[in-house]
């Protein structure tokens, strides 16, 4: 009863739902299962509605998970019964339900008992359920002979790539190996990532770049492995292969070039990560560096995708090439009256903050004498100009206001002495001293 493949294929299913002991055989299966859904939820509004931390305990999970196969198939074992005592002949399908519902049942439990066993997190629930349905699903076309019927139709759908003939069948198991390969190939190019990335004592873009390297290495030979396996020929790849030099040659250079400036800015070092890049206009700091484009991220927060080509090619100012710290001005302007050499300590003297080194140590000088008063200017430099300017600015600015303040130091504003003269009758020259 549990393995009803040698006396049941799908002709024998289709042939049986075509009469009427077939039709009511699949009603009954249906009610079956119908009643082992209403009996799971009930189930679970009895055990976990008020109680969801039941959920995660294992035997009220799993018994939770075996209600419905197991109240459906002890239903179908009932009508099975019922069948042979009322009409003396063994129905036909019943049978397959029954054995339906009991590997149904077998799945579930496995599926549990793997996401009980493994971490937690590395098995989640709903990956549990989607493992279980299509383990399920695979058994009941096997059941039926279902997967003849689709295998023999994949084969007949054919057509041939040069001297090469593939069917869709070989297709989409060339598919499922590549799928497969090419997963454990990206989890192993994590795990490298991971140890890579972990090598503190090793400049930060060589560990992109022997990261990224490795990833894309792992999938070439995942893809090239995979193909064999399958049985297509890797000179069917001459003619992809015809293609893609032909693309890169017309319209997909730009995408070339900008793929191997990448690999480029990565070996040279001559961009990193955190560094403060002017592009353009736009000064930003990076914060990621891809095959393709460098992430330059500006102090209001807007990000700009810079291709890498452009910074090959054109003139970057790397602010933070080899040093970080950034030199910036101040300038303010004093009344003539006013001791310079006074003013100037008090602008040295507010500038002691914790994001401003002492070594160099501000600056300040005399810059002009102006039309309204004399121009002084305060130089600092920036431990960290990542956290931006306008508030050291501010901070630095209002020290400097109370100082003054305290010392009698004015900052002037325009002013302009207007001179009126008159002119006396006479005095002009060339006129006559007539009245």
């Amino acid at each position: 009863m549990l393995f009803v493949r040698e006396e049941m294929d799908f002709d024998v299913v289709l042939q049986a739902l075509q009469t009427g002991p077939g039709l009511t055989q699949l009603l009954l299966g249906v009610l079956c299962l119908l009643l082992g859904v209403f009996a799971a939820r009930q189930a679970f509004r009895r055990w976990f509605q008020h109680h969801p931390e039941r959920y995660d305990r294992f035997i009220p999970y799993t018994a939770f998970r075996l209600v419905l196969p197991l109240v459906s198939l002890f239903s179908m074992l009932f009508c099975i019964m019922g069948w042979m005592l009322v009409l003396h002949t063994r129905p036909h399908l019943l049978p397959l339900f029954t054995a339906m519902l009991f590997w149904l049942g077998v799945i579930r439990l496995f599926s549990a008992v793997m996401r009980q066993a493994l971490p937690q997190g590395k098995f989640e629930r709903n990956s549990e359920h989607f493992i279980a349905t299509v383990l399920w699903l695979g058994f009941v076309s096997w059941a039926i002979g279902f997967d003849e019927v689709m295998l023999d139709w994949l084969q007949s759908v054919s057509f041939s790539v040069g001297k090469t003939h593939l069917d869709l069948l070989t297709i989409l198991n060339a598919m499922l190996w590549v799928s497969i390969i090419v997963v454990v190939a990206l989890w192993i190019s994590r795990v490298i990532e991971a140890r890579v990335m972990g090598l503190k004592h090793m400049d930060l873009s060589l560990r992109i770049v022997f990261a990224k390297m490795a990833r894309t290495l792992l999938i070439v030979v995942a893809v090239l492995i995979a193909l064999p396996v399958v049985g297509i020929d890797l000179t069917v790849l001459s003619v992809f292969g015809g293609a893609v030099g032909v693309g890169l040659g017309f319209g997909l250079q730009k995408i070339a070039s900008n793929y191997v400036s990448g690999f480029i800015i990565l070996l040279d070092r001559s961009i990193r990560i955190g560094d403060r890049l002017m592009v353009d206009n736009r000064v930003g700091y990076v914060t990621r560096i891809t095959s393709r484009y460098v992430v330059l991220k500006s102090a209001d927060g807007s990000e700009a995708l810079v291709p890498n080509d452009a910074l090959i090619s054109n003139t970057v100012i790397n602010q933070s090439y080899s040093d970080k710290a950034m030199w910036i001005s101040l300038p303010i302007q004093v009344d003539y009256a006013t001791d310079l050499e006074q003013a100037l300590a008090v602008l040295r003297e507010a500038a002691v903050h914790p994001r401003v080194p002492t070594d160099p140590a501000p600056a300040a000088f005399v810059t002009a004498f102006a039309d309204s008063g004399i121009n002084l200017e305060l130089g600092i430099w920036v431990k960290d100009p990542e956290n931006g300017f306008m508030g050291l600015k501010s901070e630095i600015y209002l020290a400097i206001w109370r100082r003054f303040k305290e010392l009698g130091i004015e900052i002037p504003y325009p002013q302009r002495d207007v001179r009126i003269v008159s002119e006396v009758a006479g005095a002009l020259p060339g006129r006559g001293g007539q009245a």
